[in-house]
């Protein structure tokens, strides 16, 4: 497996950390992933390693604000600079792997990322995986409370609101005590501002999904806390592609890639993607 990694120039100048791990020969396809919130692209090396064995090669950044890349930590002025870095991203990849067919695979936020993404370039991918797609609220958002967020993104946009709970990632202990002990984990709560993006990208998204058309794999895990899967139900009716796949993990947790089960759910996308992999080249 080669290892490579560098840096991407956003238009106003900032470094966005990337990096690819990719087989020897010529990639059957290329993974592009958008990662979750607070996390960072070093999190996917076993998912990377799983699909290079199987002739992927698999391509990830760290978000602005995230991991190694410029910004504060889990801040954000715009949604759009996360779709942006994407945007960086895929060119990088058609420059480096030209002329192979790319999915699309999104986390948590990275799905909500993915998702608002693919409404303007899905043309560039060949089909798209999400994964706890955090595309609606965890808990329903008072009014009173969602008034608050607003102002507090106007007038106070780097104030500390909210922090993820770091039990609800997954049921292996060891997977949750990585995760705290990682310094590029952001374990701090984020701002109000990105708070504020996030839920304004959620509520514009549900009208929109019906311009999607390509195929799509959707994933979540049933005893999710931190993404509610009837999210992942939405975007599976609301999507307009006619090749779409919801499934459900009985039990699991958030992030269904690092569960006890993790094997099975990416043997689940590497059984999906294989017929799309001669579909696609017919096409």
């Amino acid at each position: 497996m080669k290892h490579d990694e560098g840096t991407l120039k956003t238009s106003a100048g900032a470094s966005l950390y990337y990096q690819s791990w990719q087989p020897f020969d010529r990639p059957r396809a290329v993974l592009l992933i958008a990662h979750g919130l607070a996390e960072h692209s070093g999190r996917y090396q076993h998912f990377a390693r799983f699909f290079v064995d199987r002739g992927y090669a698999v391509y990830a950044l760290d978000h602005s604000g995230h991991g190694r890349s410029d910004g504060d930590r889990c801040h954000i002025g715009r949604f759009s600079q996360f779709t942006d870095g994407v945007g960086l991203l895929l060119e990088k990849v058609h420059e480096e792997v030209p002329e192979t067919l790319v999915f699309l695979v999104g986390h948590s936020m990275g799905g909500l990322i993915a998702t608002h993404f693919l409404i303007e370039h899905q043309s560039e991918f060949a089909g798209c995986i999400l994964s706890g797609a955090a595309v609606q609220p965890a808990v329903e958002v008072p009014a009173l409370q969602g008034l608050t967020v607003r102002l507090c993104s106007k007038f106070l946009p780097k104030l500390r609101l909210l922090q993820l709970d770091a039990s609800e990632i997954s049921r292996d202990p060891e997977v949750v005590d990585r995760y705290r002990n990682d310094p590029l984990v952001f374990t701090g709560k984020v701002t109000a501002r990105l708070l504020e993006q996030l839920f304004s990208a959620m509520s514009a998204l549900e009208e929109k999904l019906a311009a999607i058309e390509l195929p799509m794999l959707i994933l979540h895990g049933s005893a999710d806390g931190l993404a509610l899967p009837e999210g992942s139900r939405m975007l599976h009716e609301k999507t307009g592609s006619r090749d779409k796949k919801l499934i459900i993990y009985e039990g699991l947790y958030h992030e269904i890639f690092n569960e006890p089960e993790q094997e099975d759910v990416m043997t689940d996308i590497a059984d999906w993607l294989a017929p799309r992999l001669v579909s696609s080249a017919h096409g």
